[in-house]
């Protein structure tokens, strides 16, 4: 029988909740903080410390969803553009209590995939941390995320590699649906 602990639990249940199972109860700033908290504590390599975040709340959404809709209308060619995909971006934004920009800051002391990698860490412990305090959420990457840099005031250096959204949530909890790890190692002995 395989030994259970709290860590190992909510690394193995941790799941994406999709902001159509968020429910309108505020995410407070004191849980964003412990979540961003959690973030901070990621591996990095030559204490880069690589993350940077940009949290939206209340009105920042509404300019977040606005900005969304108008980067997908200047940028989507006429043939694709559909006005209810402008308006599903603009609404988007405003399901969630909270939707954070994951961004990159490039050092230039380590390779780039190094800075992503220690990134996507804190983005996991993130995660790990939310489901902690029952608040569901999902990192999703669209890509109008490459044409945010100027709204985040990014600088040249940075790269915005997501939105993280999260909220309370009514979602039933579920077995994860994984194949089994022996079919991805191999063992040299």
């Amino acid at each position: 029988m395989k030994k259970r602990n709290d860590v190992l639990d909510a690394i193995h249940f941790r799941r994406t909740v999709n902001q159509n199972s968020f429910t309108n109860e505020e995410v407070s700033k004191e849980d964003i903080l412990t979540i961003l908290e959690a973030a901070n504590a990621a591996p990095t390599h030559k204490r880069t410390q690589p993350w940077r975040f940009v949290i939206f709340r209340k009105d920042g959404l509404e300019r977040l969803g606005t900005e969304l809709a108008r980067i997908y209308k200047s940028v989507t060619p006429a043939d694709k553009y559909t006005e209810v995909t402008e308006q599903n971006m603009a609404k988007k934004a405003t399901m969630s209590n909270v939707a954070i920009a994951i961004v990159v800051n490039y050092t230039g002391d380590l390779p780039e995939w190094e800075e992503l990698a220690a990134t996507a860490c804190s983005v996991e412990n993130l995660w790990l941390a939310a489901h902690s305090l029952d608040i569901g959420g999902y990192w999703a990457t669209p890509g109008l995320i490459n044409h945010l840099g100027t709204f985040l005031d990014l600088e040249e250096n940075q790269k915005c590699i997501g939105l993280f959204y999260l909220g309370h949530h009514h979602a039933e909890a579920r077995e994860p649906a994984r194949s089994p790890i022996e079919d991805k190692i191999r063992w040299e002995e």
